[in-house]
């Protein structure tokens, strides 16, 4: 009978079996790349070719457990016996075990190839080594993650994954060294969506905290002894801003208080108790009973609009036509209602558009035109303003929004009285920044391990990620471009007291204590331990700086731009279509150029010309997903100007490269996947501009169907057999040309 060992064993034998000849293959040719071969040692790869490293840490995770299991008081009786080893009944139950594991593994075969250079998809690529060791590791030992007790280690390991997120992104943290900052926290949640939710949720809290506040500080006994001591910066339409009392503002300035602010107030009134002899602990109970008589958090958004914004209307928050559809989810969960998360269009780049076109007419209302428009009508009618969100790496478009700007429209209309928090949406984006971190900005060790990443991000995108750590949060996920195995997204905060606005337990206010609970904070109770244990030891072997994340990612973009080139070079006069990039070319690069210094061009040749490595740089899209779309030429050569004909030709395109249920994975020799624009959510002038490039009748009424592909693999450009770009080409010429043969629909 095989035991669970030998059935792990044997699988990865017949793994590491097929790929010798690979091995042996690509052991015989020299790869003329800078920089070390660490990257190699990150992964499985995709023919597997770490699976004795792989098996031979998780069988040293096993004997670990193990040998923990059997030094924990070893004089314990053991029970599971050499007898009972022998009965029938334990013999059928692991026959039983290996039978379904067996049937599993074979079942788990029909999953999509995310390990393979053909998978262009979705946002899923191969895990890091270090992660899924991690991962399996933290899961030996059931951690639960929501209290301390449950989780001696990992909720540590949390902890400390919080800060690294919070250095990487540009957050300082507490330090002994630096006693007067505010210091910025960072938690792992299941993903995006729920970092996303809870960005939204203190967001509102944050809002409507001040009112609270000041009806706490008017009613309670204790606290209306110092309720003449508390002041905060507000606007006045008369003299500016200026200290002001809490207890005198309205309800318009008490929605338009700085976020700094409004977090410090509930140090001050604990500290105004303290001085008047209460106890700390005493002080901090009475501040957070009489808050649970006015917040919204007790009261419900309903009950508090009832009693505290008569007459004044709703709020609102601002979102790119881009965004996630994690936004419209956080509107309705948190009693905000969809009809007031404001969608602004996007411009030709897919970005949130912030100014107005010159020939755009102003309009009235929020017609999310541009943010900059509708702020202003937001302070004209006194409508008030939870947030605005700027997405650093749209997940269909790959697009980085204007962050540096948005903040300086948040400072601009400040100074007139409108104020809000900025959240960055970096879910897909937020590992990039590892491309302009170094190992000192994260508090690592210099290494030297490698050169710096061949394709940096573009001048515009750097600008904008150097702009994050003046957002006042921000989700990032471990789990997309950070290659960590699900559930690990997070969300990180500017400051650190923001965390007490979605929590019910007392906050502690003073800074420096520390609260080694964490599953208090945030949407989720219960949540696995393993997950920070997998981001912990992947960013312990891969730190988030430019020669670890970001040499994977340096890698990943640049395979990217010359799949974006060869994109724009591979179709001639003789073929019967033509194909779009939703990115256009700068002005400053003519696809001649492209086409002689870049294009077919190996690693080695464009590393050694400088202008071309200029031009890689600032081509391709903000990130690494690609978006395309398909149009053929009738049989006299025109273009087809039908939008729906050429719609129709994406989708038979992506139908020839996507998996259905239960399809053989072979008979796909790439996967791809695909999405549709529409002028309600994008803008029609977005609409308009890229259908005139397709070549269509423009109809801003009507989506188009685009291809999307994700490039997150780092070796696309440098295999054993060369780039496989030239492999992709064909099949995205044959694909199309066999799209176009299939019959019309009736």
């Amino acid at each position: 009978m095989r035991s669970p060992r030998e059935i792990f064993s044997k699988a990865f034998e017949k793994a590491t079996g097929r790929i010798q000849k690979y091995l042996k293959k690509a052991d015989n040719i020299n790869l003329k790349t800078t920089g070390s071969r660490s990257v190699e040692a990150w992964f499985l790869g995709p023919r597997a070719e770490n699976a004795y490293l792989l098996k031979r840490l998780i069988v040293q995770a096993i004997d670990s457990q193990a040998e923990w299991r059997n030094s924990y008081f070893p004089e314990d009786p053991c029970h599971i016996t050499d007898e009972i080893k022998q009965s029938d009944d334990y013999i059928g139950a692991i026959k039983l075990i290996e039978d379904s594991y067996t049937d599993l593994l074979e079942e788990l075969k029909k999953s999509v190839p995310f390990f393979s250079m053909r998978y262009q998809g979705h946002m899923g690529w191969d895990t890091t080594i270090p992660s899924v060791i991690g991962y399996f590791a933290g899961m030996l030992y059931n951690s639960n993650n929501v209290a301390f007790e449950a989780s001696t280690v990992t909720t540590k390991l949390e902890i400390e994954v919080g800060n690294d997120l919070c250095r990487m992104l540009g957050y300082p943290v507490e330090s002994a060294s630096e006693p007067n900052i505010i210091p910025a926290w960072g938690h792992i949640t299941c993903g995006g969506t729920v970092a996303n939710i809870e960005a939204i949720w203190s967001a509102r809290n944050l809002k409507f905290y001040p009112i609270a506040i000041q009806q706490a500080l008017l009613n309670d006994d204790t606290l209306k002894q110092v309720a003449q001591d508390i002041k905060i910066n507000a606007y006045s339409p008369t003299t500016g801003r200026e200290d002001q009392l809490l207890i005198n503002l309205d309800t318009w300035q008490l929605l338009n208080l700085k976020v700094d602010g409004i977090l410090d107030l509930s140090t001050q009134i604990t500290k105004k108790l303290v001085e008047k002899g209460v106890d700390e602990n005493q002080a901090s109970s009475i501040l957070s009973t009489a808050l649970s008589k006015y917040s919204v958090q007790d009261l419900g958004i309903q009950e508090f609009s009832n009693r505290y914004l008569q007459g004044i209307a709703s709020p609102v928050f601002f979102v790119p036509g881009s965004k996630h559809y994690s936004f419209p989810k956080a509107a309705a969960v948190l009693g905000i209602g969809a009809s007031h998360m404001i969608d602004v269009e996007v411009d030709e780049h897919a970005r949130m558009r912030l100014d107005l076109n010159p020939r755009q007419p102003r309009q009235d209302g929020l017609k999310g035109y541009s943010l900059r428009q509708d702020l202003q009508y937001c302070l004209d009618e006194k409508i008030s303003v939870y947030t605005v969100v700027a997405v650093m790496g749209t997940t269909e478009e790959s697009a980085v929004d204007p962050l540096e700007e948005i903040l300086k429209l948040r400072d601009e209309f400040s100074e007139k009285g409108l104020d809000f928090t900025v959240h960055a949406d970096a879910a897909w984006g937020g590992y990039f920044v590892s491309l302009i971190r170094t190992d000192a900005d994260c508090n690592r060790p210099t290494l030297g391990r490698t050169a710096p990443p061949i394709s940096p991000l573009s001048a515009y995108v750097e600008t904008q990620f150097k702009a994050l750590p003046h957002a006042d949060s921000i989700t990032v996920d471990p789990h997309k471009s950070g290659y960590i195995p699900y559930p690990a997204g997070a969300l990180c905060y500017r400051n650190s007291a923001m965390r007490n606005l979605v929590t019910f337990v007392a906050p502690y206010v003073f800074h420096g204590e520390t609260e080694p609970t964490i599953g208090i904070y945030g949407i989720e109770g219960s949540k696995p331990g393993a997950a920070p244990a997998a981001v912990y030891l992947s960013h312990k072997v891969i730190p988030p700086t430019q020669d670890g994340y970001g040499r994977i990612l340096g890698q990943a973009l640049f395979s990217g731009d010359k799949l974006y080139a060869r994109l724009l070079c591979m179709v001639t006069e003789k073929d019967p279509f033509i194909i779009v990039p939703l990115t256009l070319l700068p002005d400053s690069i003519s696809i001649d150029f492209i086409r002689e210094r870049i294009d077919r061009k190996t690693n080695e040749e464009i590393a050694q010309d400088p202008e071309a490595m200029e031009a890689l740089k600032e081509i391709g899209p903000d990130l690494n997903i690609l978006i395309y779309a398909l149009n053929y030429k009738n049989p006299d050569g025109t273009l087809n100007t039908s939008l729906e004909a050429a719609n129709r030709l994406n989708k038979r395109y992506y139908e020839i490269l996507s998996i259905d249920e239960d399809d053989d994975i072979n008979d796909y020799p790439m996967i791809v996947s695909t999405t549709d624009f529409t002028a309600e959510a994008y803008g029609a002038e977005f609409i308009q501009k890229y259908q005139e490039r397709l070549g269509v009748t423009p109809d801003p009424t009507q989506p188009i169907t685009v291809i999307r592909t994700v490039v997150q693999d780092p070796w696309k450009t440098e295999t054993a057999e060369g780039s496989f770009i030239d492999e992709m080409e064909q099949i995205i010429r044959e694909s199309i040309l066999r799209a176009m043969k299939m019959p019309r629909e009736k």
